[in-house]
């Protein structure tokens, strides 16, 4: 299993820590408020809580933050996040929902890449399930899919190693530039919630027909 740190403390961040917990994974909970990262902290089963800008204890280490302050968090930790995993959950979608706020031609996580520090290795995940989606694991007797980016073929394969002991199923789309492709699949699903299906009670996944 895993040693997980998480960095975040809002609805992605609890539903991840709970399911990595479940997954037999170490935990730690790491918040700007201590009083939250605490609070959070109690409502899991066995979950640590870690100091904002000490060394992440875990060796994948999860921003699960704003992508607006996603890359200035992973500056913040510097060469404390050297050799670490780093799970990029976010979306720079633009606040019209009609594309993103991320340069032509790239994404958030390589945009988070240029931020972190030689030997830490950026991986695109869990972008596109919605954080109640996530706690509840797998739908109709099938896990949901996890679609993953990243350059580095062993940080994919701790990645997909992680998202299999929650109960789910990596999906490897390739390397980093895929994340742009990734999240686009989740502003389909902002479109697709508010133009036809109304609510967020669904997931997208692959359906192998041969």
């Amino acid at each position: 299993m895993s040693s997980i740190s998480i960095i975040g403390l809002g609805n992605m961040a609890g539903a991840l820590a709970g399911r990595a917990l479940a997954g037999g994974n170490a935990v730690e909970i790491i918040g700007r408020d201590p009083a939250k990262a605490k609070e959070l902290a109690g409502t899991l089963d066995g979950a640590t809580v870690g100091t904002v800008g000490a060394a992440p204890a875990g060796d994948i280490v999860v921003l699960a933050v704003p992508y607006a302050s996603a890359a200035a968090v992973v500056s913040e930790y510097g060469d404390a996040l050297r050799g670490k995993v780093i799970i990029d959950i976010t979306n720079p979608v633009a606040p019209d929902l009609q594309g993103f706020v991320t340069p032509d031609g790239s994404s958030g996580a390589q945009e988070i890449a240029k931020a972190a520090p030689v030997g830490a290795h950026v991986v695109k995940a869990f972008n596109t399930l919605f954080s109640h989606v996530l706690a509840a694991g797998p739908a109709e007797g099938r896990p949901l899919d996890v679609f993953i980016a990243g350059d580095d073929a062993q940080a994919k394969a701790r990645v997909s190693e992680f998202i299999e002991s929650l109960g789910l199923r990596p999906m490897d789309a390739g390397e980093l530039p895929m994340a742009r492709a990734l999240e686009n699949v989740a502003l389909l699903e902002l479109g697709l919630m508010t133009h036809s299906i109304k609510h967020t009670d669904f997931s997208l996944g692959i359906t192998v027909l041969s």
